[in-house]
């Protein structure tokens, strides 16, 4: 079985930390937005970022800070090409958002709670609680029924994409886990790859296990 090559799909500037974690951890990646790339990776990483222009999910912009729609296309192309080969794909935040889209569901672009969850020159913690009824996800997994994580969005899954199963949840009911029903595919709202003690490790080394 070949070695894992992780595609990062951003910008280079943005993306720094998510490489930092997997080249430390001794797996390949590479960061590119050009969907011709998506052959030379056997898994895909959707960082963090802005927010995804609100017309992609059919609303107009209420809300959303700091969009890109070029990088949105691009994203969004790359993502359709590694589920339609039905590769491994992690979204963090932002990409756990896109995974939402992607497959049909929606968002909303400031949720009520966001003072608890957004950026506020550092990152916020909270726990995210288990809310599958069964017990074979991620999530469970690797953290069991409850786990301390970072947090910094103000925006949220609103209507949940097809085939995608919500594993847990913030105590204010932000869904902040998700993983398709059929597909090598999951994505958390919290960033693994800058917790503090190497807290994020775990769910990579899940990520990278996938085939």
């Amino acid at each position: 079985m070949p070695a894992p090559t992780i595609l990062i799909a951003g910008r280079p500037e943005d993306t720094k930390n998510y490489e930092n974690i997997i080249k430390r951890m001794g797996v390949s990646c590479f960061v590119s937005i050009d969907p011709a790339q998506t052959d030379a990776a056997t898994h895909l990483l959707l960082p963090g970022g802005g927010d995804i222009t609100p017309a992609f999910f059919g609303q107009t912009d209420h809300g959303s800070h700091h969009v890109d729609t070029e990088l949105d296309i691009l994203q969004f192309d790359i993502l359709s090409r590694f589920t339609a080969q039905k590769k491994p794909v992690l979204g963090i935040c932002k990409g756990l958002q896109l995974i939402n889209v992607h497959f049909g569901g929606d968002i909303t672009q400031h949720i009520d709670t966001a003072e608890t969850h957004r950026w506020v020159g550092r990152d916020q913690f909270h726990y995210v609680f288990h809310s599958d009824l069964g017990r074979r996800d991620f999530f469970y997994q690797l953290y069991g029924t409850s786990a301390k994580v970072n947090s910094a969005h103000h925006q949220a899954v609103n209507r949940i994409g097809r085939g995608l199963v919500p594993v847990c949840r913030a105590g204010d009911n932000v869904i902040e886990g998700l993983v398709h029903a059929a597909l090598p595919v999951f994505a958390v709202q919290w960033h693994p790859e800058r917790m503090p003690d190497g807290g994020g490790e775990s769910l990579f080394a899940y990520f990278f296990s996938l085939r």
